[in-house]
Order: C-alpha cells, then structure tokens, then sequence
C-alpha cells in the first residue's frame, strides 16, 4: 500500500491519489502532466461549446457502458449480500469478495478523456 503521508493530494483530472513535492512553489492540482493537458482540452472545450462549469460533453456509447458497468456492480454487490447472508465463513467471504473484484476491475479501464469535436471514441 502506498503511504501519501501529511501532503496527499487527489489529481484534479483523475482523482487518483499523489504525493505532493516537498519545497517551494505552487501546489500540483494533477498527478501528471497528460492530466493538466487534459484538464486544459476539457476547459477549450466546454468553452467552446458554452457549457457551464461542471457540464461536460460525453459520446452516448461511453455513457452507456459505464452505465453498463455501474449496473454490473450493483449486481454483483447484491450477489455478494445474498452470499454472505447465508455463508459469512473466512472462505465464503473471500469467495464473494473475488466475485466483487472481478466485476469491478473493469472500472481501471474507463477514461474520462474530452472528445474533440468530430471526433467519436
């Protein structure tokens, strides 16, 4: 496990977790620099597009499947209360972890990124 320490800081673009750099200067507001550029793209482009602060443009077919995902979660959450209802051992609790595990794994794989305009991902 990583230990952030007093100067953990969540990536303005991801939410992921970082350590801040000790010393002088501004703060980091992003992990990375891949995420400050994103945040830059995604601001143009809401600009553009006179969306307000907190809107932001999505293709429908990354909607859906993170709704997809969201749905599969839930059930295999459901799963996993129905599991340990009738089986709490060390074993069946470990076994309805894993079934929790495997159906959000996928999550890793999702990219919020903006979309350009044209442009379908």
């Amino acid at each position: 496990m990583t230990d952030y320490g007093d100067a953990e800081e969540r990536c303005a673009w991801c939410g992921r977790r970082f350590a801040q750099s000790p010393g002088p200067g501004r703060k980091r507001r992003y992990c990375r620099p891949s995420h400050r550029q994103r945040a830059y793209e995604a601001r143009a482009l809401a600009k553009t597009h006179a969306l307000a602060e907190g809107q932001v443009l999505m293709a429908a077919e990354r909607l859906d499947a993170i709704r997809d995902l969201l749905y599969r979660i839930e059930a295999a959450m459901d799963d996993v209360d129905a599991d340990l209802a009738s089986d709490d051992s060390p074993d069946g609790t470990r076994q309805a972890l894993w079934h929790l595990y495997r159906a959000c794994a996928e999550v890793r794989t999702i990219s919020l990124e903006p979309l350009a305009v044209g442009t379908r991902r």
